[in-house]
């Protein structure tokens, strides 16, 4: 079994900054590729950022240059910086992981943390 838990969601002016963390436990030999999806309200979930082990990032041409994903993979921790928010950005963000342990990968979610940024 794997854990993923996410922090530091929360409710932000337009124009502020929000950093999530999102840190993996259990059953991990090692994180393949990492990131960030986000759910708004009736909407379909949707990427916003990714990460490979080896330091290679991919953005949603929405979040480009706002948005900064990063890892530590010795406390298998992946991170998202996000600067001058918008209204638009409000959702539930999801970390996402690929693992792989006893010659098995398998993808999983956490639960995810609520972004809010009023206008």
């Amino acid at each position: 079994q794997v854990q993923l838990v996410e922090s530091g969601g929360g409710l932000v002016q337009a124009g502020g900054s929000l950093r999530l963390s999102c840190a993996a436990s259990g059953n991990i030999f090692r994180i393949d590729v990492t990131g960030w999806y986000r759910q708004a309200p009736g909407q379909q979930r949707e990427l916003v950022a990714t990460i490979t082990r080896g330091g290679t990032t991919n953005y949603a041409d929405s979040v480009k240059g706002r948005f900064t994903i990063s890892r530590d993979n010795a406390k298998k921790t992946v991170f998202l910086q996000m600067n001058s928010l918008k209204a638009e950005d409000t959702a539930v963000y999801f970390c996402n992981a690929d693992v792989s342990f006893m010659g098995s990968r398998n993808t999983y979610w956490g639960q995810g943390t609520q972004v809010t940024v009023s206008s």
